[in-house]
């Protein structure tokens, strides 16, 4: 039998050769459990994780949302969310900034992934920036925080990987991640005025619209309130399941797309491309994952950290802060994916043995992880800007999110302390 230390250490190195996620947990858990119960029943397990998940009716949710997504990237409501935004804010010290902040939280709500959500708001908001003198490291920043709240903000990609790797309702995920959003978003916003104060900077400012002009600009977002509000009020007041709700959305946002003029047959074909690629992708790396569950649970892994933890203090406040410091650490090696993929089947079964709410588990670990896409040397969404603006160096960008990560740790402290704020709703 191979002891999970070795287990681990396998594949920390194979994530270290850049061996994909998804290869490695199978790799590792199909070995793992050979070790443990003989080759013949891990290779049925193996084949069990990925046939008989593949055919489970619940995990359509995840396509339809992602379809979801890129018909709402299709569709061109960012300009109009940004544009409203910036309607209510464009009299503020730092308007075009806090509005891009707030039209990425409104697009994400719609979109579900981070990086687009950065992608899209950059091609929008940076030039608008630009021209009214934003530094870049404070304009390129926004955006990358701006952009980390797709994977909180509901429908999330992430948290239904996380109900699904722990079995928890991902309708009450969905409704536990609209508060630490919506906070989320206000913590940015004040990132953006603290960058500001203490940085010295010197912005244009124009004058404030007249209430009539603020409420007609947001003409452009009805939409986008209208398709947030069918697809999360349907679950909250039980008309329709989680799954069902995803394909209401993608129909929902195929309408947009087709109101706005924008349909064509290379946009359809451009769609579904991309979320049968993505799906493809994310398939593999959630069996994959649920291969290496099976090792994690028979190798006694659990047991083991759960044993360790207590030399910490057997309390659950010890036991989240330390896992706080695991991701903490994680954050600036792994991407938020593999990061879940990898602790939350280790994590959940300690915090669950302690009476912690894993609804309230799956919000704080997708908070934490949302800090991994605006740290080095990961930080992949301010790897999407660079790769859009590319005359803006890395550590500028780095250097610009400081304060937004100070904010992200303190929303987590915040939703730590008084963990009934991420349970208001559902």
């Amino acid at each position: 039998m191979v002891q999970w230390p070795v287990g681990m250490a396998i594949l920390a190195a194979l994530l270290f050769l850049g061996v994909p996620i998804s290869i490695a947990l199978a790799g590792v858990g199909l070995a793992g459990v050979a070790s443990i119960i003989g080759l013949t029943p891990a290779l049925s397990l193996l084949g069990s994780a990925f046939f008989d998940n593949g055919r489970d009716y619940s995990l359509s949710v995840l396509p339809l949302f992602l379809m979801m997504g890129n018909f709402v990237v299709q569709s061109g409501i960012a300009t109009e969310l940004y544009n409203s935004a910036y309607a209510w804010l464009r009299h503020r010290k730092g308007g075009l900034a806090m509005a891009t902040v707030v039209a990425c939280g409104a697009f994400s709500s719609v979109c579900g992934s981070s990086m687009a959500t950065a992608a899209t708001m950059t091609r929008i908001a940076l030039p608008s920036m630009r021209r009214f003198g934003y530094p870049d490291a404070l304009s390129t920043a926004s955006i990358a925080a701006g952009g980390t709240l797709g994977i909180l903000i509901p429908p999330s990609v992430i948290l239904v990987f996380y109900g699904i790797l722990t079995q928890q309702d991902i309708g009450r995920l969905f409704l536990a991640g609209i508060i630490p959003g919506l906070i989320g978003i206000i913590g940015y916003a004040i990132a953006v005025r603290l960058t500001i104060a203490f940085g010295g900077i010197t912005l244009p400012t124009e004058p404030k619209l007249p209430l009539k002009d603020r409420i007609h600009a947001l003409k452009g977002t009805a939409g986008a309130l209208v398709l947030f509000t069918f697809v999360m009020g349907g679950i909250y007041l039980g008309v329709f399941t989680p799954t069902e709700s995803a394909g209401m959305g993608a129909g929902g946002a195929l309408l947009l797309v087709l109101l706005s003029g924008r349909f064509s047959r290379s946009t359809m074909v451009a769609v579904l491309y991309d979320t049968m690629k993505t799906t493809s992708m994310m398939f593999f790396i959630l069996f994959g994952a649920l291969t290496f569950t099976n090792y994690v649970n028979m190798s006694g892994m659990t047991q083991d950290i759960q044993t360790f933890l207590q030399t910490f203090g057997d309390t659950p406040m010890t036991t989240i802060l330390v896992i706080l410091c695991i991701y903490l650490v994680l954050g600036c090696l792994l991407e938020s994916l593999s990061m879940i993929m990898l602790t939350v089947p280790v994590f959940y079964p300690i915090v669950a043995a302690q009476g912690i709410d894993l609804i309230w588990f799956g919000i704080f670990v997708v908070m934490v992880t949302e800090i991994s896409y605006i740290t080095p040397p990961v930080g992949m969404n301010a790897f999407v800007l660079r790769s859009v603006v590319k005359d803006v160096p890395l550590g500028t960008i780095f250097r610009g999110l400081v304060p937004f990560v100070a904010m992200d740790v303190l929303r987590v402290a915040l939703l730590t302390a008084f963990p009934g704020i991420v349970l208001l709703l559902t």
